[in-house]
């Protein structure tokens, strides 16, 4: 089950992201993850296995209106490679479909752990910066084109 977020999930977003510390995110980027879930204004969702929350990712649009972005998208650790994450990002596309049928293209800013993930599902590597989050952890821009009907 998914739903957005509230700020009583707070907490539970914080665990998830510790659970994927350090190899996934970088201790240091807890304090803007943190501020992130206080003031954003996008849409953020969370999935839920019975009364468990096991994964939380949002979207946004650019301010192009062609483009849109996926933020802190994340999966408990314990929960790794059992449907979550795909799940995660078919609700983010289903509302982009929805709620914004103009964009063109998602981007997404990952590590080269995720990275694989993502290309599995059809997102091509735009550009790849070494050591970009923390030592060890390098950035891949990644973008997936939306194909429409019709077009």
């Amino acid at each position: 089950m998914h739903r957005p977020y509230l700020p009583e999930d707070e907490a539970a977003c914080l665990a998830l992201f510790a659970s994927n510390m350090p190899d996934l995110f970088a201790p240091e980027e807890r304090l803007e993850f943190a501020e992130f879930l206080k003031t954003m204004n996008d849409p953020y969702f969370v999935v839920e296995d019975g009364e468990q929350l096991v994964a939380c990712g949002g979207v946004f649009l650019r301010s192009d209106g062609r483009t849109a972005g996926l933020s802190w998208g994340m999966v408990e650790r314990s929960k790794h490679r059992r449907g979550y994450g795909r799940v995660l990002l078919q609700i983010r596309l289903d509302w982009l479909r929805m709620h914004a049928p103009e964009v063109e293209a998602i981007t997404i800013d990952t590590s080269q752990h995720s990275a694989p993930f993502f290309a599995h599902m059809g997102f091509e590597t735009q550009a790849v910066e070494p050591d970009y989050y923390a030592p060890g952890l390098d950035r891949h821009v990644m973008q997936l084109l939306l194909v429409r009907s019709g077009s």
